[in-house]
């Protein structure tokens, strides 16, 4: 899974979409969120940001030990743990026990509308500012990153435990 907005690929996409995947894994790319399930339901997994601030070339990472994605029956919930790393701020873990959403799916927890169709990206949102790796450009960011916490890319990565 990685964001960059390189332009060849929009994270703007439908639940479906994040669902199955899209992309190519050389570039702009989502595994799916069927896939996650699958590879993490048993907890066999960490989890991996790479984060490069914008105007640099610098970059930081945020290491989970605990990367769980429920099934669809869940909403694809997240469940997330054990926060390490040189990223500043732990901006992902209070996104854990909340569902996936999307501009045509709202399970986050904003009262006023839905953070995926505000900004433009699927993601467990637990609101819609703290952690903002598929977001669009404009609030394509990690709050806590050491500087500006806007992003020029990220990428998450599985690695088994």
């Amino acid at each position: 899974m990685s964001t960059t907005f390189s332009g060849s690929n929009s994270f703007n996409r439908s639940w479906k979409e994040y669902e199955l995947g899209f992309g190519d894994a050389k570039g702009d790319y989502w595994i799916g969120n069927h896939v996650l399930t699958w590879l993490t339901e048993n907890g066999d997994y960490k989890l991996t940001f790479e984060l490069q601030p914008r105007n640099t070339s610098k970059w930081y990472y945020a290491e989970f030990s605990t990367f769980i994605v429920l099934s669809d029956a869940h909403n694809y919930k997240l469940q997330v743990a054990g926060p390490k790393g040189n990223a500043g701020k732990d901006s992902f873990s209070r996104h854990s026990e909340m569902m996936f959403t999307t501009y045509d799916r709202d399970n986050d927890q904003w009262s006023s509308g839905n953070c995926a169709g505000k900004l433009g990206g699927g993601f467990w949102y637990h609101d819609c500012y703290t952690c903002g790796v598929n977001n669009a450009p404009n609030a394509f960011n990690w709050i806590g990153l050491s500087g500006r916490p806007e992003l020029q890319t990220s990428r998450m990565w599985l690695q088994c435990k």
